[in-house]
């Protein structure tokens, strides 16, 4: 054993020296060869303390190439994989890390050997630990680096800061990724470099393509969005994943992607935007496939007041089928925030119809207490949903908008307006009118 350590040192010191000769001469070939050739016995001879030594020591040569450090990085990557265990795994990730750390050169390699080392930190469960080290990199100033690798490192970021619970920091990471950035046609041909372009790298195999980047950057957005039972956004990151054509393709995926779209759009609170999605998901002709959805939205867009009681023993199996569904349940609050959205609909409808209603009347429609009605009214008022006044001695709710006196003085001058030109046309016929008579007496 001793007698091969001394002949490893010996060849070793050997190509030390050509190294040494080739590096002062500047010739990038040779001097990336004998660096080569270094780490190859040291790999063969399964002497690992060694090749950690020898990388260190030679990214620390004087005056040592940039080619040969970003070989030397490389071809040291290829033996991570090989390693006996995983503790000399760790050590000479970490030892590529520190020979890397602030080389722009190797600042790719350097980012996949944290992406590395942070999923054995992972599988070890020390998420924080994991999160910690890929917030290090910041690969969206990457210029060579390929774009899809970069969005799934930025997606990986937001994964763990995810896992952690960590989500002020999810947000911001997320925010580094523009959606607009998925609608790219993959199509086209991919253009040629103009001299003095940075030449952007070939994604590694396992990178996944950019509509699959897509769907995992939604789903992430979906848990994020999912803490704060934002409904809408959640609703509109389904959307999003609705559309990607793989899933459009494939009724098995769709039909389930479709579901919490229209779940996701029934929570949401009465605002544009959600009325907006609402009648574009009943265009849709894929909602056919599903008539019970169909028929639900419909209710929600027909102003008609919905009984809750009936609703609730129609659609309770449907609601609660959705946890083995895809994207599992719709959340501890849904079923509650499901009884908040009807009654808010409700109440809309019967703002439509009536100017002023009595609040035992109004409780009637909405099956609910008194208490409960106001308390709901109130709440609507005060989120700006609609206008109303109470009266609570009379017990008289009054649905009609106050107008300022600028908005009188406006809706008299244009009724004066109407009755001038009302007055204008009388005159008109009758002068006609006159004329006509005259003649025939002439004749």
């Amino acid at each position: 054993m001793e007698g091969k350590n001394a002949n490893l040192e010996a060849a070793i010191d050997q190509l030390l020296n050509v190294e040494k000769q080739m590096r002062f001469a500047g010739d990038v070939i040779g001097t990336k060869k004998a660096v080569s050739d270094i780490l190859q016995l040291c790999f063969e001879a399964k002497d690992w303390k060694s090749l950690n030594e020898q990388i260190v020591n030679l990214s620390k040569k004087r005056g040592q190439l940039k080619q040969a450090v970003t070989a030397m990085v490389q071809q040291a990557m290829q033996y991570i994989d090989e390693a006996p265990d995983l503790e000399t795994r760790i050590e000479l990730i970490k030892t590529l890390n520190t020979v890397s750390a602030g080389k722009i050169y190797v600042e790719i390699e350097r980012a996949r050997l944290i992406r590395r080392l942070a999923k054995i930190k992972e599988e070890q469960g020390l998420i924080a630990e994991a999160a910690d080290l890929m917030q290090e990199v910041a690969v969206e100033t990457f210029g060579a680096m390929a774009k899809t690798e970069k969005i799934a490192f930025i997606l990986e970021q937001v994964r763990l800061c995810l896992d952690r619970q960590d989500y002020v920091r999810a947000q911001i990471l997320s925010r580094k990724i523009s959606p607009r950035v998925f609608e790219v046609d993959t199509s086209k041909e991919k253009k040629k470099p103009k001299e003095g372009d940075n030449v952007v790298e070939e994604p590694p195999a396992d990178i996944p393509s950019l509509l699959e980047l897509k769907r995992i950057y939604y789903e992430l957005m979906i848990r994020y969005y999912f803490h704060n039972n934002d409904y809408l956004e959640i609703c509109r990151c389904y959307k999003a994943i609705y559309e990607i054509p793989s899933i459009r393709e494939d009724p098995s995926q769709w039909i389930p992607v479709l579901r919490k779209i229209c779940w996701y759009l029934i929570l949401a609170p009465h605002d544009p935007m959600q009325s907006s999605l609402l009648n574009s998901t009943l265009e849709d002709k894929n909602i056919s496939e599903i008539p019970k959805f169909k028929l639900l939205l419909k209710q929600l867009v027909t102003m008609e007041v919905i009984q809750w009681t009936s609703l609730w023993n129609l659609y309770k199996d449907e609601f609660e089928n959705e946890k083995n569904m895809l994207g599992g349940s719709l959340g501890d609050k849904a079923a509650e925030d499901l009884r908040m959205r009807i009654i808010e609909h409700n109440i809309l409808v019967v703002s439509k119809y009536y100017s002023r209603i009595t609040l035992k009347r109004l409780a009637e429609l909405l099956c609910l207490t008194i208490q409960e009605a106001e308390k709901h009214l109130s709440e609507m008022v005060v989120s700006k949903a609609l206008v109303a006044k109470i009266d609570r001695p009379m017990g008289i709710v009054c649905f009609q908008v106050a107008k300022d006196s600028n908005e009188i003085l406006n809706s008299w001058a244009s009724n004066l307006e109407k009755l001038l030109d009302l007055v204008e046309k009388s005159c008109h016929q009758i002068h006609k009118e006159t004329m006509v008579h005259k003649a025939a007496l002439k004749v």
